[in-house]
């Protein structure tokens, strides 16, 4: 036995009692929203195409969205945990640079 516990019988070992409550704290990941921005030269039948292959929004959806774009600036085109939304905008932006179109696209915390 170690020295410092010869004091301690094992009947008291039994009689301690914690009193402590663990508290579970579950915190969610935050989310960002992906904006496209409007510009005079991307097409918008491009910007409805990228909203549904990268995005997957419906036909009717892309259209929508792409109008909102066009009449006031910009759009929410979709909500992501960061990883996702980051690489949705790049790959949007890497295959808008290929065909010319300066499609703007930001990454926002929500």
């Amino acid at each position: 036995m170690l020295p410092h516990l010869k004091e301690i019988e094992m009947s008291d070992l039994a009689d301690i009692k914690i009193d402590e409550k663990i508290q579970k704290k579950t915190t969610f990941p935050s989310k960002y929203k992906v904006v496209f921005f409007n510009d005079d030269t991307t097409p918008m039948e491009w910007v409805v195409d990228i909203l549904k292959v990268i995005f997957k929004h419906s036909q009717e959806t892309s259209e929508k969205i792409t109008l909102q774009i066009h009449n006031e600036g910009s759009a929410v085109v979709g909500i992501y945990s960061y990883e996702i939304a980051e690489a949705k905008a790049v790959e949007a932006t890497t295959a808008s640079r290929e065909r010319s179109f300066p499609l703007q696209i930001k990454v926002e915390k929500e």
